[in-house]
């Protein structure tokens, strides 16, 4: 009967030992574009000097504090994301990590938006509508044309060749996008909760729709999401049963998220209100 009962005592004390892991996201470093305020989506733009320097001075900086290691990165096929996911890893001296490159984690693309200014289209077309175009779930902004500066570089960059036919977007939503990086998160999920450590590196609409994912959050609520540059997300997950435990948590300082999510929100000042 003793037996039983310490075989039982095992059994339960087994039961309360949780196992985790924990799955970590991060956006790119600024961008070129991120600092002139343009519309970017499929547009190829390289990270500024500041954008490389936070991805080690922010990025890597707060993993290594926090001491969370990286087996595994997916990483979007545009470039700013691979440079970005390249220095954290440089920085954390974890270099040999396998990096998965995936087009589905690939921005939004904002169609014949690209390559212009967030607030001069406010400026022509209406705050509201512009908005709704930014942040509206189903909202999809014109369709890229052959007139559109960036059409060409676009369509023709070889980054896109795993873009399955009749797949490759002229123009996308939030939701559509959604969509688009379902069959993706639920690969990386099946890793995480098989232990493996891994880092997606991604674009600000896409970490929303990750988001939107792995927290059930409502159409509303999902466009009230603003994702800052650098700062890595950790989200944690009940290995056995799959179960995210709590929401996600910012790695930075909260004052510093707080001011740079206001800028992320904002479309930009109007020539007039600049000093």
């Amino acid at each position: 009967m003793a037996f039983i009962n310490k075989h039982c005592y095992r059994r339960q004390l087994s039961q309360l030992i949780m196992k985790t892991n924990r799955l970590i996201i991060i956006r790119h470093g600024e961008s070129e574009f991120n600092l002139k305020n343009l519309f970017c989506g499929w547009h190829d733009a390289p990270l500024t000097q500041k954008g490389v320097h936070n991805a080690c001075s922010i990025t890597a900086a707060a993993l290594i504090k926090a001491r969370l290691e990286i087996d595994k990165v997916y990483c979007s096929a545009l470039y700013r994301a691979r440079h970005t996911a390249e220095m954290v890893l440089c920085e954390m001296k974890c270099a040999n990590v396998p990096v998965v490159v995936d087009w589905r984690l690939c921005e939004r693309h904002y169609g014949n938006l690209t390559g212009f200014n967030k607030r001069e289209m406010a400026d022509r077309y209406g705050e509201q509508l512009v908005q709704t175009w930014r942040r509206g779930y189903h909202a999809v902004p014109p369709a890229i044309t052959v007139d559109n500066p960036y059409y060409y570089e676009i369509c023709n960059n070889l980054i896109f060749s795993e873009v399955p036919a009749g797949k490759f977007p002229l123009s996308e939503s939030m939701a559509m996008c959604v969509e688009r990086i379902k069959p993706a998160l639920e690969e990386i999920k099946q890793d995480v909760l098989k232990g493996t450590r891994v880092l997606i590196c991604t674009h600000g609409t896409v970490v929303r729709a990750l988001v939107n994912q792995l927290e059930g959050l409502s159409e509303a609520e999902v466009e009230k999401i603003n994702i800052v540059n650098s700062v890595p997300i950790v989200y944690e997950f009940n290995m056995q049963t799959g179960e995210r435990i709590g929401s996600m948590t910012y790695l930075g300082d909260p004052e510093y998220i707080r001011k740079k999510t206001a800028q992320v929100a904002s479309l930009g000042e109007r020539s007039s209100e600049k000093s």
